[in-house]
């Protein structure tokens, strides 16, 4: 797979290259910031970018910008976003443009070498992967919501999974139910929720993440 880095750490930066490189890939271009990161998109065309979300020069939204901006050029184009803290806006704001082929991690699930590969392998796949955290963040925000507050705790566990980009097969194993107890969790999710089931998968994940990240999507019980 061929790779693009954006990252001011010079320390991660490399490290990266590095283990990516180890695992097969070809790291096409590792840039410091996002200044030339559209015309090495375009000249390198890769299947995978990996973004830093604050790089310079005010090391606030530059990357998460550049990641929303790359993707409306490049629908398609797989991203993974590397932050250090979660950034819930940053975050719900990449889940609303409604690509796919996504990844929101925080910097600290690299040191575990094979989750990280793994994720990368998902996401360039055309899965939704985002940290648990950042999971738990988004729906925390929405915890007042009435529609949220019908979920029994099953249904809770049930959905952070599957937002965590989680099979049915891996959310039984994980609960130890059934595949059958998890597809009616889901269904029983969705219906609650006021969104269309969907079979894909991903647009289950984007759905119900804008869903509960956003005030704004459109939504309607």
């Amino acid at each position: 797979m061929r790779i693009l880095i954006c990252e001011d750490s010079v320390l991660l930066r490399e490290g990266l290259v590095r283990l990516l490189a180890d695992d097969g890939h070809e790291v096409v271009a590792a840039l410091p910031d996002a200044d030339g990161l559209q015309a090495a998109v375009d000249e390198h065309a890769p299947d995978l970018c990996v973004l830093d979300v604050r790089l310079p020069p005010t090391w606030t939204d530059e990357g998460i910008r550049a990641a929303i901006a790359l993707r409306s050029r490049h629908p398609g184009l797989a991203v993974l976003v590397l932050s250090q803290y979660v950034e819930e806006q940053y975050a719900s704001d990449l889940i609303a443009d409604g690509q796919g082929s996504l990844g929101y991690l925080l910097k600290d699930r690299v040191a575990d070498v094979r989750d990280f590969l793994d994720a990368v392998a998902r996401i360039s796949g055309g899965a939704t992967v985002l940290d648990p955290e950042v999971v738990g963040q988004l729906l925390a925000r929405r915890r007042r919501d009435e529609r949220l507050q019908s979920l029994t705790e099953r249904e809770r566990s049930v959905l952070a999974l599957i937002a965590e980009g989680r099979s049915n097969q891996a959310i039984a194993a994980a609960l130890f139910v059934s595949e059958a107890s998890v597809e009616k969790y889901i269904t029983a999710i969705f219906t609650k929720l006021g969104l269309e089931q969907d079979e894909t998968g991903n647009r289950r994940v984007i759905a119900a993440l804008v869903h509960l990240g956003h005030d704004h999507t459109g939504a309607t019980s």
